[in-house]
């Protein structure tokens, strides 16, 4: 038990110091230049579902740019019933002027209904520049320029975005965004600066109507569960970079309740076990605080394992406190920190126990390949 303790000891200094690299990272994207305005023509292609809380506002932020060139935002729902509708009829009364399209496609392309909507909207874009971005995110003004200079670069096929989490929808979802800016926003910028990371997240997909044709459309990623990922990797197939600029969004979380906040993690958690298995394996160095509590009981090396401890909360406190800073905005109390690490650890290995996951309500099965399938398509 004592040497399982040491090991386990060692995980935590060994995580510590991986935040701490990432914390460093952080605190790079909170000191860069302004980047000047373009004139790049772009379509923002907006999937809904629902009337999230801030949604309208959340919208608007992608219309209020710092951009020289035309702006067509088209925002697309399954069905003429869905609540988004009237924020979407809402933005387009607020911003008169805006080329603001609203699309309704009931039929389904594939399995992921996300990108279904996306397909039917790509049809109605009038733009070169695609940019797909999830609902739930929220931009600063000089969002559109700094994405379509990283597009401009010499070799690269797509650019996408970190981002924090903002919690609006009381305490769960403010648990929710600190698993986004304390955990999953660390581990990206310590993958990427150990060259572990290839990212490519639906906050922004931003790519050429060109590049999109040549890996296939949209339809050949209409089954995938990470098809975010999927179009990402199809560009550098195709021998082309996908750029990652140091911008931070605003994800908006929504999770009113702890069991909406382990669906929403653990779908993560299994999409990521999907793509890299070993590497999310090798991903429990980065809960040292938990890890440092096990080592302490088992090893009994008392001294040692409370430095360690120390060290791995005031790690996790100084990336709460460079996010809350980057932002302006306060994740979570920082008292929370602790909680929080314990159910991060809690739901990292829970995500090993199946491969269901649940998908705005409807459950679905992953296959080796990352495909989705629902319950019916199973018993069929």
């Amino acid at each position: 038990m004592q040497f399982i303790g040491s090991v386990l000891l060692f995980l935590s200094a060994v995580g510590t110091l991986c935040l701490m690299i990432a914390a460093v990272r952080l605190w790079r994207i909170g000191h860069v230049r302004p980047v000047e305005a373009r004139h790049d023509a772009v379509t923002i292609l907006k999937p809904l579902y629902g009337a999230e809380p801030q949604l309208l506002a959340n919208l608007s932020t992608f219309l209020q740019q710092d951009h020289a060139g035309e702006i067509q935002l088209i925002c697309g729902v399954h069905s003429r019933t869905d609540p988004a509708v009237s924020v979407v009829e809402a933005l387009q009364t607020l911003y008169p002027q805006a080329d603001i399209v609203l699309t309704v496609e009931s039929s389904a392309r594939g399995t992921n209904a996300k990108v279904s909507n996306l397909i039917a909207m790509v049809a109605h874009a009038r733009h070169p520049v695609l940019i797909l971005s999830d609902s739930d995110m929220a931009v600063r003004a000089n969002y559109l320029a700094t994405v379509t200079a990283a597009l401009a670069a010499p070799g690269v096929g797509a650019v996408t975005c970190l981002y924090h989490g903002r919690g609006d929808a009381g305490g769960w979802s403010k648990l929710a965004a600190m698993g986004i800016s304390q955990h999953f926003l660390p581990s990206v910028l310590l993958g990427t600066a150990l060259g572990l990371a290839t990212p490519c997240m639906g906050s922004t997909i931003a790519l050429r109507r060109t590049t999109l044709d040549a890996i296939g459309g949209l339809d050949a990623f209409a089954d995938l569960l990470a098809d975010d990922y999927a179009i990402g990797n199809a560009v550098r197939q195709r021998g082309k970079t996908v750029a990652l600029p140091n911008l931070l969004l605003t994800h908006a979380c929504t999770e009113a309740s702890l069991a909406a906040l382990v669906r929403q993690e653990l779908r993560w958690n299994r999409t990521i076990t999907q793509l890299d298995p070993m590497g999310f394996i090798g991903s429990i160095v980065l809960h040292p605080l938990p890890l440092s509590l096990l080592g302490a009981t088992l090893s009994r090396l008392w001294l040692i394992a409370t430095a360690i401890l120390m060290a791995a909360l005031l790690a996790r406190t100084a990336i709460a406190l460079l996010v809350d800073r980057t932002t302006g905005n306060r994740t979570a109390p920082l008292l929370w920190i602790a909680p929080r690490d314990l159910l991060s650890f809690v739901l990292f290995f829970w995500t090993f126990f199946g491969r269901a996951v649940d998908w705005r309500g409807t459950a679905f099965t992953v296959d080796p390949t990352g495909r989705l399938s629902t319950h019916q398509d199973n018993v069929q």
